[in-house]
């Protein structure tokens, strides 16, 4: 097959266009870095350089295509509002979709897109699927993963000056964590898929309160009495903000938390749970974690 990556070489693109070109597959991959060209070369695939921004390069580069991962980069400094954002990229992508005749993609979404509020900086995945839905003659399967493990990296610095981990979700809160590793087996499996091909699909990788994960973390970093404080989310947003990030996405990113917390993120993918979990356990992460904590003090 002639498949099209977005995504760079990102936490899930390399392992993707890895597992694709080690199955056969001619692999093209966008990137709007020229300095990756090699890296991408040398994977065994062919680099595309240019920008999400470029509709007219994006149907020249989907055209011809058999599938597409179409993937929306993190924009977390930017002053634009991130729904604003995820629906201009999805317009592009649906845009150069139906102008190159595409047939069928699979969307990198989230967990909570099933809800058009409260969601924050990720509400806009919502708005992404519905227009990629919209393209005529488009088979889209969406992938919705479950929180990030490489999201915790985030607390390192917190853990490392105070001795344990906040936000506006914690405690014994319960979230579903995934591996990048994780979602790019699943969406290798549906890029190919030629029947059945589901319109949504949950991954994850494990369950746990946040307390035990606090408690794994801290076991691999010599910390065993760590645990995750619950903390008000006007508090939450006063240190974001404090750390530079800019206001409304601050605002974006505690109302994302609340619905960790409130366990409205999840309640879709308990009514529609995949059939299996990915294989990265958070002792599989911790491992990692450790690795990165020791090498940053």
């Amino acid at each position: 097959m002639n498949i099209i990556v977005t995504g760079s070489l990102g936490n899930i693109s390399r392992p993707l266009t890895q597992q694709l070109v080690e199955k056969g597959h001619t692999v093209t991959v966008i990137s709007s870095n020229p300095e990756k060209q090699a890296a991408i070369e040398a994977i065994g695939a062919t680099a595309a350089i240019g920008s999400l921004n470029d509709t007219a390069f994006l149907e020249k580069t989907f055209t011809g295509a058999d599938a597409v991962y179409c993937m929306t980069p993190p924009n977390y400094v930017s002053n634009e509002a991130p729904v604003d954002y995820y629906t201009r990229i999805a317009g592009n992508y649906a845009q150069a979709l139906a102008k190159a005749g595409v047939k069928r993609v699979v969307y990198l979404s989230s967990f909570g897109a099933h809800l058009d509020r409260g969601t924050g900086v990720i509400l806009g995945s919502h708005h992404s699927e519905k227009i990629l839905n919209a393209v005529p003659g488009l088979s889209v399967t969406h992938i919705r993963p479950t929180s990030f493990y490489y999201n915790l990296y985030n607390f390192a610095d917190m853990i490392r000056h105070t001795g344990f981990m906040a936000a506006s979700y914690g405690e014994n809160d319960k979230v579903l964590w995934v591996s990048p590793s994780d979602i790019a087996d699943a969406v290798a499996e549906e890029m190919v898929r030629t029947a059945g091909v589901p319109a949504i699909r949950y991954v994850t990788s494990d369950e746990r309160t946040c307390n035990e994960v606090a408690a794994v973390l801290g076991k691999a970093i010599g910390k065993p009495d760590l645990t995750w404080r619950l903390i008000p989310g006007d508090v939450m947003r006063e240190q974001l903000e404090t750390h530079g990030v800019p206001a409304a996405m601050a605002a974006a990113l505690v109302e994302l938390y609340d619905s960790l917390h409130s366990g409205a993120l999840a309640e879709d993918f308990y009514r529609n749970p995949p059939a299996t979990t990915g294989k990265v356990k958070i002792e599989d992460f911790a491992r990692e974690f450790a690795a990165v904590f020791a090498k940053s003090n």
